[in-house]
């Protein structure tokens, strides 16, 4: 859509999701680039959620994670997304497209983006190809936990990390959760699998018995004083490792080096039994028609034309096609950010501001390494409603 055009008879585009992306930086450009205006309708991720599913008519453009897909479809709350209308998707790589950027690895378990990305006929959704898809993917990015040294017995500090650590003994009183059911539980379950104190089908999809086991794990450690708290927002995190309330904590890796919990003496695990990750983009409502519908078009192309992508960058997360990002950062950061390499110089924050300091190195490697080591994507499981009650009874007991 010519923003030229636009510009005359400007239309108001209206993009609901969360401050993890919906950020007035990028506000600003996109308006002054597209020449339209833009209205960002934040909310927490369990509203933003609510709002998506059961209010399409008050939102053009849903900007979330693909495992909210399992909800937003079956509602029939967003409208399938051409191909041919995106500029950029042959510049995505084969993460989203295929489940993995190694040819023959393994994707992972939970919502693999690609398996509820291409729209099929007869309406489901599915890993085969069409001219059709249910989200654009955007940035995505692989979480973990954060861990003090110093607080580490002797037994372990020569084996590798693991999510099992969120559990031991030696973090009694000092060890805090995700509180949301849909994230904080999968960590509990790599957490608990990787004690041996249960084992599962599919990480990504309890049964209820499964769930049954996991949340009694989690009571009994919970009545035992275990946890010292839960979290639902990365400042809230922040502010448990500042007062140095926690030796360890399930983690966004963004709210890492925005923190600059480095600095205040923790380290960022690679867990052994793998990362969970996740993948966040855009849809189109049902309700979007016309020229809110063209400017939804021309938002979702602007959001790959590389300046975007190097601004998340600098936060930390992954842009699905990184090259075009490539120039709109330095060498130095794009060999921190995408190639694991250690900072050559100082490097900046999505806002100009020192963020990392020569000589660091992002845990966990590279973008391929990282991206191709994941044990759990995000997940809405199939006894959702079932985990969300259990869950909740754990946080109470």
């Amino acid at each position: 859509m010519n923003s030229a055009v636009m510009a005359k008879n400007p239309v108001t585009l209206r993009v609901l999701g969360t401050s993890v992306t919906l950020l007035e930086q990028l506000r600003l450009r996109a308006e002054r680039d597209l020449g339209i205006k833009i209205e960002y309708l934040l909310h927490s991720v369990a509203d933003a959620q609510r709002i998506a599913v059961m209010e399409p008519e008050s939102y053009d453009l849903y900007d979330q994670w693909f495992h909210n897909i399992d909800f937003v479809w079956p509602a029939r709350a967003i409208q399938p997304l051409e191909i041919s209308r995106l500029h950029h998707w042959d510049e995505i790589n084969d993460l989203p497209k295929l489940g993995t950027l190694i040819p023959g690895g393994k994707p992972g378990k939970g919502s693999v983006p690609v398996n509820r990305l291409y729209v099929q006929q007869d309406g489901t959704l599915s890993g085969q190809p069409s001219g059709l898809i249910s989200m654009l993917p955007l940035t995505h990015n692989a979480d973990s936990f954060a861990w003090r040294p110093d607080q580490l017995p002797a037994g372990l500090s020569h084996e590798e990390e693991s999510w099992s650590w969120l559990l031991h003994p030696a973090f009694c009183g000092q060890a805090a959760l995700q509180d949301d059911a849909a994230i904080g539980a999968l960590d509990a379950v790599l957490a608990v699998q990787g004690a041996g104190l249960g084992e599962f089908a599919d990480v990504g999809n309890l049964s209820l018995e499964e769930i049954d086991h996991l949340t009694g794990v989690l009571v009994r450690l919970q009545q035992q004083g275990h946890f010292a708290a839960f979290w639902s927002t990365p400042e809230q995190a922040f502010a448990l490792a500042e007062h140095h309330q926690i030796g360890i904590q399930s983690l966004w890796a963004p709210t890492w080096f925005r923190h600059h919990f480095r600095q205040s003496g923790y380290r960022l695990a690679t867990p052994r039994e793998g990362y969970r990750a996740w993948y966040g983009g855009l849809s189109l409502s049902r309700c979007a028609t016309g020229e809110i519908r063209d400017a939804a078009y021309a938002y979702l192309n602007w959001w790959q034309s590389g300046w975007p992508g190097a601004v998340m960058a600098r936060q930390g997360y992954y842009i699905s096609n990184p090259e075009r990002s490539r120039a709109h950062l330095s060498a130095a950061e794009w060999d921190f950010w995408y190639e694991g390499k250690a900072a050559t110089e100082e490097l900046p924050d999505a806002n100009g501001k020192p963020l990392i300091a020569r000589g660091e190195r992002r845990d966990g490697g590279s973008y391929l390494q990282r991206m191709s080591h994941i044990g759990v994507w995000n997940s809405v499981m199939d006894e959702h409603n079932y985990l969300v009650r259990r869950w909740h009874d754990f946080l109470r007991a």
